[in-house]
């Protein structure tokens, strides 16, 4: 397998350019600022990315820095991509040498150089939150807990929350096992993560803190990693956690050349570790740090600024700053009272189509952003009526997919057949005979001889397993090892993908099902050879484990495609770092936006107002606030009192159209009046059908064995509103529900087809 190797650090000869002649007095203040701490408090919409950009091509340029030297920090591929688009354009292609992206992406990186140093080896695999998720269920069975009634969901965040707090599995049980839940949390904990060590794979918050042990056991990779990166600059920093904010801090410290740029009014991710405190205690981490403050907005007009800032200000926890902007003072910001959700989403799209009609907009202009991803169906339902195109940030990933798994798992294998979860995934996928009883039997001897079920399978006409099932295992480990030999003698990844799908017979069995869901399984698996043969082409150094890790990094916003011709429908946590020339923000009643507190804890008010002011500064031109006096919740119709956040919006900008000001006619959605089958077209009563396509099975689909869908589960239903689980039989696709709904009485459902959604 292709091995990565560090480059040499190197100068390439500047072109000499002033580009500073653009930026304001502070901007270039920040940008000249080369030497020792910087912490650069970037207002919303104030250019701080165009002042990264420029510092790095200032530092190249004027500094005579190595592109090498300059370590960038992000919290997306796309803004890593953006700066490295703008660098290259003002200087040269020194950016390409430039080691700039998420701190998830460097450090991965940095780990396939030094994996072996910890026991590790540069084919690692990396876990997403469903592979994490799927061993934490496995090893709760072991351990005879039911996971239905103990979520691995849960048991995976208690987790993630301890890794980046730097919390060992055994000061966590020592330390931090307060209840019954956290303390099979620290059980599971200790096996998670001999589990992960011995199938040589490392989950997300794995890769922030492997980091921290690589340096801390050896300080000689230290500070050859601090000699070559001489400038650190990380941006958001106010979204870093604790692994985050101490791994920066050991690079930092020989050169301190450290620029952080941030917003404390921006920092919205506590419920991911994400820790004020690193950006409002910088200068006392760092002696002779500089404070530079961008103050000047360009993207909004004066009203929304003057919005944005009237709500900000109630905050007691901030650093000071005043934001100003010579734009127009623009519209007054929009409040609409809604009678309910579907009320609320056919104002919404109405003022969408007045918007195009009188003002020229196209989709792409518009945003409704929303505090949590259920409150999309209604506005999805909208759209679709009125055929306008819309993209829904956040849903369910390509790569999260069940067929793209699978197949990821296979290419997997053939990197790293260590793998345990790749391969339990795939052994029976398509089924080969190969059943849970056997997979026991293997798992069971894999705990007891302590050897990698991929070593047992080696070797396994030496076992008592079943003797059919033992020859289908060696058809299986031969095709396994033979694809690993042609991948290593230098096979194209496209070419032994579609070898690997032919001999595991897997389009062969969507292509036999021959129903609408496998046909656009089998159409999704075509797209990710699409995705292979792109790498492949625009890659110097291709090898199948970069390219895993690669779509291993991948972040919903990396997902927005800002030129397709949509409406955009995303959560406000999802549109950090974007901005729209219209946006709505619905939902703005109590306990939904603000949320109310969650498992006994109290509700985190400043931070949700942060989140408010996130909000309102994605919008440039045009800003509307959407909230309603109904709202159905667990199936069952409530009053909703308005957020308390537009109590605090200052009352001269803006103003209020209830439903009776904007309405000549209601226009709500009719019920349907029958229950249609899974192949008859869907047709609401309207003039003309919103959707007469049967939406993709795979938008709803769910791994089986641990959906969230069981008995006494409160549902919703597009067609026929909200209604409660009464019995569940079946099992993987052949699954039914007998749900009982409030307007339309009892029905029988396939769960695969039912495109139910938990309320």
């Amino acid at each position: 397998m292709q091995k990565f190797q560090l480059e040499p650090a190197g100068q390439s000869k500047p072109q000499k350019k002033n580009f500073l002649k653009g930026l304001n007095k502070q901007q270039k203040k920040a940008v000249t600022h080369t030497s020792g701490p910087l912490l650069i408090i970037a207002g919303a919409g104030s250019g701080k990315t165009r002042v990264l950009t420029y510092r790095i091509a200032y530092l190249l340029q004027q500094h005579k820095a190595a592109p090498q030297e300059i370590l960038a920090l992000t919290f997306t591929n796309k803004a890593a991509r953006e700066m490295k688009d703008r660098i290259r354009k003002l200087i040269d292609d020194r950016a390409s040498k430039l080691w700039m992206g998420t701190f998830h992406s460097i450090f991965s990186k940095i780990l396939r150089f030094e994996a072996e140093k910890i026991g590790f080896n540069s084919d690692f695999s990396i876990y997403d939150t469903t592979d994490s998720e799927g061993a934490i269920k496995l090893i709760l069975g072991e351990l005879n807990f039911d996971p239905r009634e103990i979520k691995p969901r849960t048991i995976q965040r208690i987790i993630s929350d301890a890794k980046n707090q730097l919390i060992s599995p055994a000061d966590f049980k020592a330390n931090f096992s307060r209840s019954t839940l956290e303390d099979i949390a620290a059980r599971v904990f200790e096996v998670y993560d001999v589990r992960l060590r011995a199938a040589n794979a490392m989950d997300f918050d794995d890769l922030l803190i492997k980091p921290i042990e690589l340096f801390e056991k050896h300080p000689d990779i230290l500070e050859k990693y601090q000699d070559r990166f001489k400038h650190i600059m990380i941006d958001e920093y106010q979204d870093t956690n604790h692994a985050q904010y101490k791994v920066t801090k050991m690079l930092a410290s020989k050169y301190q050349n450290i620029c952080v740029v941030g917003d404390d009014a921006q920092s919205i991710y506590s419920f991911r570790g994400a820790d004020i405190s690193n950006i409002l205690n910088f200068k006392g981490d760092y002696d002779g740090a500089v404070e530079v403050p961008l103050e000047q907005n360009y993207r909004s007009t004066k009203h929304i600024l003057q919005c944005a800032d009237s709500i900000i200000k109630n905050n007691k926890k901030q650093l000071k700053k005043t934001l100003w902007t010579d734009n127009d003072e623009g519209n007054a910001i929009v409040v609409l009272e809604n009678f309910d959700e579907r009320d609320e989403a056919n104002r919404v799209v109405q003022h969408i189509q007045n918007l195009k009609l009188r003002d020229g907009y196209n989709n792409n202009d518009f945003a409704i952003l929303y505090r949590t991803n259920y409150q999309s169906r209604v506005f999805e339902e909208a759209f679709r009526r009125k055929n306008i195109t819309y993209q829904l940030v956040g849903g369910l990933s390509f790569y999260q997919r069940k067929e793209i798994k699978d197949v990821l798992a296979y290419l997997t294998l053939l990197v790293n057949p260590e793998d345990e979860q790749a391969l339990l995934r795939i052994i029976n996928e398509p089924s080969r005979g190969i059943g849970k009883k056997t997979l026991n039997d293997l798992l069971r001897k894999s705990r007891d001889q302590k050897r990698s079920v991929w070593k047992i399978i080696q070797d396994v006409e030496d076992s008592n397993l079943y003797k059919p099932a033992i020859a289908r295992i060696e058809q299986f480990v031969h095709m396994i090892n033979s694809l690993r030999e042609e991948l290593e003698s230098g096979a194209s990844l496209l070419e032994t993908t579609k070898k690997m799908l032919e001999m595991s017979g897997y389009v062969k069995a969507l292509i036999e099902e021959n129903s609408t869901q496998s046909l656009t399984r089998r159409d999704n698996i075509l797209e990710l050879q699409n995705a292979l043969s792109y790498y492949e082409k625009h890659n110097k150094k291709v090898s199948l484990s970069s390219f895993l890790q690669e779509i291993s990094l991948i972040t919903d916003t990396d997902k927005y495609d800002e030129e397709k011709p949509a409406v955009t429908l995303m959560t406000v946590h999802g549109s950090k770092g974007l901005e729209f020339p219209v946006v709505f923000i619905v939902g703005l009643e109590e306990k939904l936006f603000p949320m109310g507190g969650r498992n006994g804890e109290e509700a985190d008010f400043e931070e949700e107002r942060r989140l408010f002011y996130v909000a309102i500064t994605r919008a440039e031109k045009q800003l509307y606030f959407s909230y309603a006096k109904m709202r159905y919740k667990f199936g069952e119709e409530n009053r909703q009192m308005r957020s308390r956040f537009l109590e605090e919006v200052d009352a001269g900008v803006v103003r209020t159209e209830t439903g009776a000001t904007i309405r000549q006619q209601k226009d709500r959605f009719n019920d349907i009046e029958e229950e249609q089958s899974d192949d008859t077209q869907i047709e609401y009563d309207w003039k003309q059908p919103v959707n007469t396509k049967k939406p993709s099975a795979s938008t709803y689909e769910y791994e089986y064995d641990d959906d969230p869908f069981s008995v006494g589960t409160v549902v919703n239903h597009p067609v026929f509103g909200p209604g409660k689980i009464l019995q569940r039989e079946g099992s993987g696709k052949d699954t039914k529900v007998v749900v009982f709904f409030k307007q339309r009485g009892q029905k029988t459902l396939m769960l695969r087809a039912a495109r139910l959604q938990v309320l």
